[in-house]
C-alpha cells in the first residue's frame, strides 16, 4: 500500500480553530479566541488574518458559514449575519446584524440555499430554520455529544463533533446518519475538501516537558495549545456496514526478560503469547521472533507464539518474545435504525461458550441478577441493551487503575474499577441478558501519531470487549475510554461498536498469555513475579485504508 501523502498543517500563532473551508486554494478558518478569520496555506503552513480591523466581531463565536459574501455565525442564543468586502488580501466585515435569536445556545451553523443548519449542544439537536421567517421545519437529534460544526459539501450535510472525535454525514432531507468516521486526532473542530480530499481541523490541548531553568527541578509537565489541520481518508465497506479511516504501518514488539522476585526454578515448560490477530481494522505483515525461536499455535481461530524451555533457572539471563508489522486502521459500524430487534437467538456452540460464567464474572451473585434485570428495564431492541448496559456501567463506576482484579460484584458494590473491573462486569450483565461477549485487546499505542519512527512505550496494558451479534459477527466496545467522570452526564458513543488506529488487538477471547506444565496445569507463581515485559510500538507511516472489494 503506497503513502498517500500525509501532509499535516500547522499554522502559526493561533491558539485554536474553528470551522475550515477550502476557499481559493487556501483553507479559510476563525480562531474564536481572538476573533482572527485566517487564511492557511496547505502547502507551507503561512498564516494570514484576514479581518485584522474586526476581530472583535468573531470573538467567542460558536459557529459560522460563508455563503456568498455574506459571513453566518452563531453567539450563543443569537445568530448574526456580517457582509464582506474583500479588498486584495483584506476582509472587511460590515457591523453584525442579528438576524435571529434560539431558545438555546447554538454553536455549529450552515447556510445552504434558503436554510439554516444549526447545531446545539445544550438541547442535543440540529435545527433546520427558514432564512426568511426564522421558523423551525425539523429537529433532528444530534448524533453525539459534543459541540458540533456544521459544513456541506458535495451536497451532503457534515457535522464534526469534538467529543466523540467522530465525523458524520448526513442526509441534508431527512437528517439521517449515513455514514460515521472516526478521525485520526482527538477534538475535530471543522472538515472542508481540497483538491478532492477531505481535511479535518482540530484544536486541543497536548502536554509538553517544559523548561523552567529558574526551578530546582527545570524539567516540569506543561500544556500548551495544539491546532491543526490533516488529511481525512477513509472508505466505507456496505456489506460489514462499517467505515474504515487513516491507519499506520506500526511495528509492535512483546519482549519478555526473565526475572523472577525469588528462586523459582521451572522444567519442561510452555510460554505462550498471543499474537496479532487479524480483523477487519488490523493486519498483520509479519511476525519474527526476538531473542529465542517459536512455535505457533492455533486457540479459538487465534495465533499463539508458543516458547519451549527444558529448564528455566532463576539466575538465567532470557529474554524472549516477538516483533510484528502491522497495518492498524479506525473502524466505527454505522448499524443503520430498524435492524435492530430483539436479541437474537444464538447458536448452541455459542450458547455454551459465551453464555456463561467461566472466569469468574460473579453471574450466580444476587447483585448482578438485580443490576442485569435493572440495566436493561427501558431497552427493547439488541443495540438499545448493548448501549444501556455500558451506560448502566458508566453510571455506577468510576475508573481507579489497580494492580489487581477484583470480582465484578465487588467492583459494582465498590463502584470504581480499572478496565479490566469494568469489561468483567459489562461481560456479566451482557451474558445474563444473553448476549454472548469476550474479552478483547491488549494494548494502546501512544496516541502521538506525529511521532513516526520513535519508539512508544505503553506503560498499561488495557482490555475492551467484543459482542457477537448474530449475522454481523463480533463487534467491539470499548470498556472505559469513554466514560467521562468529570462529566458523567455525557455518554459518548465514539468507541462503541467501533475503534481507534491505536487499539492493538492480540488474541481476541483467549488468554494473552499463560504458562503451561507438562500436565496442562499452570505454575502457582503469577507471570508478574516471573519477568519483565518490555512493549514498544513504532509508527513508520500513514496510509490510507484498503479499498472495499466492490470498488
Amino acid at each position: 500500500m503506497t503513502d498517500a501523502g500525509f501532509r499535516t498543517l500547522r499554522p502559526h500563532a493561533l491558539r485554536s480553530l474553528q470551522g475550515l473551508l477550502g476557499w481559493q486554494g487556501q483553507f479559510l478558518s476563525v480562531d474564536p479566541r481572538s476573533g482572527y478569520l485566517v487564511s492557511l496555506d496547505p502547502a507551507t503552513d503561512n498564516t494570514r488574518i484576514l479581518n485584522p480591523d474586526t476581530t472583535h466581531y468573531l470573538k467567542d463565536i460558536g459557529g459560522w458559514s460563508l455563503a456568498g459574501n455574506a459571513l453566518w455565525f452563531t453567539d450563543r442564543e443569537q445568530v448574526y449575519v456580517s457582509y464582506c468586502q474583500v479588498q486584495g488580501e483584506v476582509w472587511h466585515l460590515a457591523k453584525p446584524v442579528l438576524a435571529l435569536t434560539l431558545a438555546d445556545r447554538a454553536e455549529g451553523i450552515v447556510k445552504v440555499g434558503e436554510q439554516l443548519y444549526i447545531s446545539s449542544q445544550e438541547r442535543g439537536c440540529i435545527w433546520v430554520i427558514q432564512v426568511a421567517d426564522g421558523k423551525v421545519t425539523q429537529t433532528w437529534p444530534a448524533p453525539g455529544v459534543g459541540v458540533c460544526q456544521l459544513t456541506m459539501i458535495e451536497e451532503t450535510l457534515w457535522l464534526c463533533d469534538d467529543i466523540e472525535q467522530t465525523l458524520y454525514q448526513f442526509n441534508p432531507e431527512t437528517g439521517q446518519v449515513e455514514l460515521s468516521v472516526l478521525t485520526p486526532y482527538e477534538h475535530p473542530v471543522g472538515v472542508a475538501c481540497w483538491r478532492s480530499r477531505y481535511y479535518v481541523a482540530y484544536a486541543g490541548e497536548e502536554p509538553y516537558i517544559r523548561d523552567e531553568p529558574n526551578a530546582s527541578q527545570p524539567l516540569e509537565l506543561g500544556f500548551r495549545d495544539r491546532v491543526l489541520v490533516h488529511p481525512l481518508a477513509f472508505d466505507h465497506y456496505p456489506q460489514g456496514q462499517y467505515t474504515l479511516s487513516n491507519g499506520y504501518v506500526l511495528e509492535l514488539a512483546y519482549v519478555e526478560e526473565w526475572s523472577p522476585l525469588s528462586a523459582v526454578d521451572l522444567a519442561q515448560v510452555e510460554w505462550r503469547i498471543a499474537l496479532p490477530a487479524t480483523t477487519e481494522r488490523q493486519r498483520v505483515r509479519w511476525v519474527e521472533p526476538v531473542g529465542l525461536p517459536f512455535t505457533v499455535d492455533w486457540e479459538q481461530g487465534q495465533p499463539v507464539a508458543v516458547f519451549r524451555f527444558d529448564q528455566l533457572a532463576h539466575q538465567q539471563g532470557l529474554m524472549f518474545g516477538w516483533r510484528a508489522e502491522l497495518e492498524v486502521f479506525s473502524i466505527k459500524y454505522q448499524i443503520p435504525p430498524g435492524e435492530t430487534p430483539g436479541i437474537p437467538e444464538l447458536e448452541l456452540e455459542l450458547q455454551q461458550q459465551y453464555l456463561v460464567d467461566d472466569d469468574e464474572l460473579s453471574m450466580d451473585e444476587p447483585v448482578m441478577r438485580a443490576a442485569a434485570r435493572e440495566a436493561v428495564a427501558n431497552a427493547h431492541t439488541f443495540l438499545g441493551k448493548l448501549l444501556a448496559i455500558r451506560n448502566y456501567v458508566y453510571d455506577h463506576l468510576r475508573y481507579h487503575m489497580k494492580s489487581t482484579i477484583d470480582p465484578p460484584h465487588i467492583a459494582l458494590q465498590r463502584g470504581t474499577g480499572s478496565c479490566g473491573e469494568y469489561v468483567g462486569i459489562m461481560l456479566a450483565l451482557l451474558r445474563l441478558n444473553g448476549i454472548a461477549c469476550r474479552t478483547a485487546g491488549r494494548y494502546k499505542c501512544p496516541q502521538t501519531p506525529e511521532f513516526l519512527g520513535v519508539p512508544l512505550l505503553p506503560q498499561f496494558n488495557h482490555v475492551w470487549l467484543e459482542v457477537y451479534w448474530p449475522g454481523r459477527g463480533w463487534l467491539p466496545i470499548e470498556s472505559n475510554t469513554d466514560h467521562l467522570p468529570e462529566r458523567p452526564w455525557l455518554q459518548p458513543q465514539r468507541f462503541f461498536l467501533g475503534l481507534a488506529w491505536f487499539h492493538l488487538e492480540l488474541g481476541r477471547g483467549i488468554r494473552f498469555e499463560r504458562l503451561r506444565l507438562p500436565d496442562g496445569t499452570r505454575p502457582e507463581v503469577g507471570l508478574g513475579d516471573l519477568a519483565i515485559n518490555h512493549i514498544r510500538c513504532i509508527l513508520r507511516r500513514e496510509i490510507a485504508p484498503p479499498k472495499p472489494p466492490d470498488k
